[in-house]
């Protein structure tokens, strides 16, 4: 089976929906909630931790580097190049980080990030990797039906757009610049940071319009 890339992917594919599961977060506050009741967790070290991912290693990280690639040149060419080494200047690195690989959508081009194997993702910049992006349709699907996964997520192409789908390993892990939205010359890289989302990130969909950011 090729994909869309030319590459040849020898898989058995399951074809179930996407989605992630309904209310998440509801479940995972649940099971918070179980843990430090039964003693297991320290609710004090576990504020630890989600501050750690959520504010220092994690999607703002992300959207940070995009925003500086939109605004600045010379910073976009040295990412293109060496994206591990103009990630790490802005100070985001850590495990997972080492090794990146950053991949530009155009108006010919649209790109999409998954991990067959597993789940290998860039924790320094956009945190813990999401449930869909671990399951195993995704993994499949992303692969043997990329459109039909944007598509999912909202995101329809027009049918002369390449889709290029980037398989993550542990020697690598891919990045999407996303293209920056229409409508945006007049704002600076704060405003721009918040329209950069961590899906924008992976390719499953587009940065955000200027009034939907963050």
């Amino acid at each position: 089976m090729n994909d869309e890339t030319g590459h040849d992917h020898h898989h058995d594919h399951d074809h179930d929906h996407t989605e992630p599961p309904p209310d998440p977060a509801l479940r995972v506050k649940a099971l918070e909630s179980l843990l430090i009741e039964k003693g297991l967790v320290d609710p004090a070290a576990l504020d630890v931790f989600i501050d750690t991912y959520e504010h220092r290693v994690g999607p703002r990280n992300g959207a940070r580097v995009v925003a500086k690639a939109w605004v600045d040149r010379e910073y976009r060419d040295w990412l293109m190049r060496d994206a591990t080494a103009a990630i790490a200047s802005l100070d985001f690195v850590g495990r997972q980080g080492e090794h990146m690989s950053v991949v530009e959508n155009t108006a010919s081009v649209h790109n999409l990030v998954v991990c067959t194997l597993c789940s290998c993702y860039p924790w320094p910049v956009l945190g813990l990797p999401p449930a869909w992006y671990k399951s195993a349709p995704y993994r499949a699907r992303a692969v043997a039906d990329p459109r039909g996964v944007l598509a999912e997520f909202g995101t329809l192409l027009d049918d002369d757009v390449e889709v290029r789908v980037w398989d993550s390993t542990a020697e690598m892990r891919y990045l999407v610049l996303p293209r920056r939205p229409a409508g945006t010359e007049g704002m600076n890289e704060d405003e721009l940071a918040g329209l950069v989302t961590r899906n924008s990130m992976i390719g499953v969909e587009h940065a955000l319009a200027p009034g939907q950011g963050t």
